[in-house]
């Protein structure tokens, strides 16, 4: 499945949230994959950000990523760097952006 995401960096923090992301744990990056995610990538438009991921299942990888020590200390990371950070809770699997037009 594919999933668009939408999330917002803070003005003030453009340069650091672009900093972590050149340096995301390899054992982040391992979980996510064994969580079943083949791509995610993230546009900058501004403070907007936008990410398109591939997986198997969204609420999978919430369910998988959770708890995850490396995670939860990643989004404690992000969480100073977003003004809306990334719900992992079984609530979150439905943030996914709406298509409107696909070609």
């Amino acid at each position: 499945m594919r999933i668009a995401l939408h999330t917002h960096v803070r003005a003030d923090r453009v340069a650091q949230y672009e900093a972590a992301h050149r340096e995301v744990p390899a054992e982040l990056t391992t979980a996510i994959r064994a969580a079943g995610v083949t791509s995610w990538t993230i546009w900058r438009s501004g403070c907007e950000l936008f990410h398109l991921l591939e997986c198997e299942g969204y609420a999978r990888l919430l369910t998988e990523l959770e708890h995850l020590p490396v995670n939860v200390a990643w989004q404690a990371r992000m969480a100073d760097l977003l003004d809306v950070v990334h719900d992992y809770s079984e609530g979150g699997a439905d943030a996914g952006l709406p298509v409107v037009w696909e070609l």
